[in-house]
């Protein structure tokens, strides 16, 4: 019987479960007194101990006492600290309890000693595994086994590489025993233990990357029992309703996942074994899946959890099994295994990715979880089944393609024999094919325009569309939605006519009454063909479309507002003419919507591109202004009343007005405007609202240039004004993302008003270097490096006179700011984006090093990384030897950074590059006609590059540096956009080591092979 502590002890606990809250918070209060005694520990793992109290809060208390009186210096230590003593009392005792009959007292006893042993074990605690290991060989006590394997499971997840390599070869063979053993050991049990092999195979994969012999070896002589035992595991039929079942499956799926990818040599010997027995749970449980989920109103299992918190779901067994196919097929070992059974695979991967009764109920009676669900692409049985067959695509090529037709071919002419007998789910079948068929749209796009398959997929998709369009629609929704999200996809390779037939059902579907989910894929259609649709032949459906996307967005929710103001967006664009008409009736519902979402990023930027199509669609600009001014206006000049979100969103709102449109635009804006936004920027403490408020002054100078000056009436005021705002947000001590956008407003001041700007220059740049110095923020000091380089540009032809500027500048802990600022640029050419920026900043460092200005040889910058920590670089490893540069002059590091320039543009066109490059492939077709110019020039590694080369190459250094979202105040007003890099590059080359040859010699020193070599190509024109 428990002595007097205990007695206590089992009180207290006992009173914490009291439906009385005074009772309960006296107790706890208690406990947690208590456990600030000597002995606490002791007590409490006695109470644990003991068989006859049937409770398992003990042990989960004591693995929260653990956590607070364990270890010192731990997160969450609280004094005291467990004395040696108590310590050994409680390990012994939580050992002596991990064969309690009760589970759930067993799994609380388990993670007690895994919380302890993540601090004792091994130094401490070194006789912890052999007592595992012993209690697991106990075949007399089941629950002992099952206590040792959720101890070892819990203990797998901190095993590191000292310790597996010692305990996989005394502990695999004792749990191939019990795996082994169905006749002892149920399901469960031997799940668990195919579990710890999972984990200390994991560990062993992490540890190939360096010792792979040692762990081939380790492994070698264990690989065969293990497959000989998957294989007596799956190769029977899957069993409905049995969730033990799936998990020893799964857990199986996992191991077996692991050996192919940490041991694909090994394994390629002993897998021939499993393929079968694979192949059969792979089919069987496909008909298992259609009984649970397709035609069952539900999975009975779905959401059920293990001890462990593993699910138990039908579905997370087979997106495992999917995931095991997947590393299959991907292996260069092992795809030969399913070469033969290729069309197979696809055929019944294919019904796997049918909807679940489950879905089709959730979804008809919510259309948001619908858009939400099919937006989604975390794990589902559809998801990772459209991955498997991405992977047949890729790693089989045309074999995978024509595997893919044939297959969707084969189950198309099934449902329609199910649609003739009269089978009421023939359609799932063919939803699942049309979704197939569409997440591998690119890759059978491709294989079709390149004619190399033998089966049409033009043949099938119109007979897609000729069969089941605009029939059926109501019974058959979940199709129809497919149909049109889907097959909009391959407008590409679709006829015309057919195409436009599809295209006007789409327009029809939006305006009837039809299940959300049809109106959802209509939009979705629409928002894909419109904007490449016959203008003509659309407009005399616009108008009626516009009114029923009108109605949606009425009716629309948040989920489903994305997908109609995404649409309205490319109606709007696609009948430019026809929105002068519709303006009057879209725009108040749009900055409706506008403003009950202004603090939703995402739907407020879809009203302001909305708003943005319509400001551009013919005759509509000044309507819609007239009609937001009025709004905004209040709003920007009380901006301390407004809600929040109202007043950034407000200026983006005007920001978006501004932008190439009018001179008179522009004043009408201004006039209500700029007043209120310079004080803005001038006052606000809200860095969001300051960003916007900057970038709307730029637009406004780059709107209103020096015209600007007059509208106020004192143009002295309005250009105090800007200077004071520059000087607000140049201030050193501001946060940097206050000033984040200080490089766009400037640059438009000094492109737009330089006479203004000319006698503030040497104060500009003292405060330009001062924000330098005291910026966090990559992005803002690369915007003020873009501000040097144009101050470079416009200094020409007398740049000197700009360098000898900068010198006379002070600058903390430097000589001058000349120093210090080349010092940072030659740090951050190389994190500087966008086409523009690179262009206007590489080019400002050629016309720097063609002065060959006295100053610039007496700086030494940042050269080379030096590689120093061999072998894997770690975190501490990092963190005790930070990365180390060379340091060399500052002519020979401009030389080396324009270098990189003509290598990036040579690599990403081809020219001397055989080897596969690093960068973003180009659009095909430009790749094409850029790589024929290559190759119709002859050129080699080192040949003569042709001005069409040169062309060719500023063409694709262009594209891929474009930045979609990049500002176009930056780069529209702006000549230097005009630059044609490569050429001006190849001149200034060219130029410079005709004037200074010993000079130039000397600095190519300083480069690499490649620089050398890039240089030296466009030398040898």
């Amino acid at each position: 019987m428990a002595d007097q502590d205990q007695q206590w002890l089992l009180n207290c606990l006992t009173a914490t479960l009291d439906t009385s809250q005074e009772v309960r918070s006296f107790a706890e209060a208690s406990l947690n007194q208590a456990s600030l005694q000597p002995g606490f520990g002791g007590a409490l793992s006695k109470v644990a101990a003991n068989r006859e109290l049937p409770l398992g809060l003990p042990a989960v208390l004591l693995k929260q006492f653990v956590k607070k009186h364990w270890q010192e210096g731990e997160e969450n230590f609280e004094h005291p600290v467990v004395s040696s003593d108590e310590k050994e009392i409680i390990r012994r005792l939580l050992l002596l309890s991990l064969d309690d009959s009760n589970r759930k007292i067993c799994t609380a006893i388990s993670m007690a000693v895994s919380s302890i042993a993540h601090y004792d074990w091994p130094e401490d605690w070194p006789d912890l595994l052999p007592f595992l290991l012993k209690l697991i060989n106990d075949q007399t006590n089941i629950n002992g086994v099952h206590g040792a394997l959720r101890c070892l499971a819990l203990l797998s997840g901190d095993l590191d590489d000292t310790v597996v390599p010692k305990l996989v070869p005394v502990l695999f063979p004792c749990l191939h025993t019990i795996v082994s053993s169905p006749q002892i050991y149920d399901k469960p049990l031997r799940t668990k233990a195919l579990s710890i092999v999972y984990s200390c195979t994991s560990m062993l994969g992490v540890m190939t990357g360096v010792y792979k012999t040692e762990t081939s070896n380790l492994m070698m002589p264990m690989l065969k029992p293990w497959m000989d035992q998957f294989s007596t595991i799956l190769e029977h039929p899957v069993q409905s309703e049995d969730p033990d079942d799936w998990s020893i499956r799964m857990e199986v799926l996992k191991c077996l996942n692991q050996f192919v990818q940490n041991f694909p040599s090994l394994t390629e010997t002993e897998f021939k074994v499993v393929v079968g027995p694979l192949w059969q749970t792979f089919v069987s449980s496909l008909r298992v899946y259609e009984l649970s989920s397709v035609e069952g109103a539900d999975d009975p299992y779905e959401g059920r959890y293990d001890s462990d918190g593993a699910e138990k779901s039908l579905e997370s067994f087979v997106i495992q099994l999917f995931e095991f196919l997947l590393t299959i097929v991907g292996s260069r070992r092992l795809a030969k295994v399913v070469a033969n059974n290729l069309r197979e695979l696809v055929y019944y991967t294919i019904a796997f990715l049918q909807i679940t009764e489950q879905q089709v109920h959730t979804w008809s009676l919510d259309a948001n979880q619908y858009v939400a669900d099919e937006d989604d692409t975390t794990y589902s049985c559809r998801v990772s089944g459209a991955l498997l067959l991405e992977e047949v695509v890729s790693s089989c090529g045309l074999e995978g393609i024509e595997a893919i037709i044939d297959a969707a071919q084969k189950r198309f002419n099934e449902s329609q024999q199910g649609k003739v007998a009269g089978s009421a789910v023939w359609w799932r079948i063919r939803e699942a094919t049309i979704f197939a068929l569409a997440s591998l749209s690119e890759q059978l796009l491709e294989a079709e325009v390149s004619g190399m398959t033998r089966i049409s997929l033009r043949d099938l998709l119109e007979r897609l569309i000729a069969e089941d369009i605009g029939t059926g629609v109501d019974e058959y929704p979940f199709l129809h939605a497919r149909l049109f999200s889907s097959i909009a996809k391959f407008s590409s390779v679709i006829s015309h006519g057919v195409l436009e037939h599809f295209l006007y059902a789409a327009i029809k579907a939006i305006g009837m009454d039809v299940p959300p989910p049809v109106k959802v894929g209509a939009c979705r259609a629409l928002f894909q063909l419109l904007p490449g649709a016959n203008k003509e032949i659309l407009q005399p459906h616009l108008m009626g479309l516009f009114s029923s996307l009108t109605d949606l967005l009425n009716q629309a929710s948040d989920e489903t507002l994305h997908l109609v103001l995404e649409t309205l967006q490319a109606a709007i664009k696609t009948g430019d003419e026809a929105s002068a008409a519709i303006e009057p009736i879209i725009s108040p519902i749009i900055l409706n919507t506008w403003a009950s979402h202004v603090s939703d990023p995402f739907i407020s930027i879809d009203a302001v591109e909305v708003l943005e199509a319509i400001k551009n669609a013919t005759g509509c600009v000044r309507p819609l202004v007239s009609r937001i001014l009025p709004y905004i206006g209040p709003v920007l000049n009380n901006p301390q009343q407004q809600p929040d979100g109202l007043v950034a969103g407000s200026l983006d709102l005007v920001t978006m007005l501004l932008k190439n449109s009018p001179s008179d635009v522009v004043k009408v804006v201004y006039d209500v405007c700029f007043d209120p936004v310079i004080r803005i920027v001038l006052q606000s403490d809200d860095y969001g609202e300051m960003q916007n408020a900057t970038e709307c002054l730029a637009a406004i100078i780059a709107g209103g240039k020096q015209e600007m000056l007059a509208w106020g009436g004192d143009s002295g005021y309005t250009m105090r004004s800007l200077l004071d705002v520059a000087s607000r947000l140049l201030d050193p001590d501001m946060e940097s993302s206050g000033s984040l956008f200080v490089g766009t407003y400037i640059l438009q001041l000094i492109l737009h008003l330089p006479s203004q700007m000319a006698p503030h220059i040497r104060d500009l740049v003292a405060a330009l270097v001062r924000r330098l110095q005291s910026c966090q923020i990559t992005g803002l000091r690369s915007s003020l490096l873009l501000i040097f380089a144009r101050l470079v540009h416009m200094s020409a032809p007398n740049v000197e006179q700009f360098i000898d500027l900068l010198v006379t500048v002070p600058a903390k802990d430097y000589d001058n700011s000349f120093v210090y600022v080349m010092s940072e640029w030659a740090k951050q050419q190389g994190e500087i984006q966008g086409a523009y920026q690179i262009k206007v900043t590489t080019t400002a460092l050629a016309l720097l090093l063609s002065t060959r200005h006295v100053e610039l040889a007496k700086i030494n910058v940042q050269g080379h990384l030096v590689k120093t920590i061999a072998g894997i670089t770690t975190r501490s490893k990092a963190k005790s030897t930070p990365d180390q540069w060379t340091v060399m002059p500052l002519p020979a590091k401009i030389l080396a950074l324009l270098a990189d320039v003509l290598i990036e543009i040579q690599e990403q066109v081809g020219i001397g590059n055989d080897e596969d490059s690093d960068w973003e492939e180009i659009q095909a077709e430009d790749v094409e006609t850029d790589q024929d110019l290559v190759i119709s020039s002859g050129a080699t590694s080192f040949g003569r590059p042709t001005y069409e080369q040169l062309e060719a190459m500023a063409k694709v250094f262009d594209e891929n540096q474009e930045d979609g979202d990049e500002d176009d105040l930056l780069s529209g007003a702006d000549p230097l956009n005009e630059i044609n890099l490569a050429n001006y590059l190849a001149d200034f080359f060219v130029k410079f080591s005709h004037s200074d040859r010993q000079l130039f010699d000397h600095l190519c020193q300083s480069l690499t092979l490649a620089q050398q070599n890039a240089i030296q190509m466009i030398l040898n024109r």
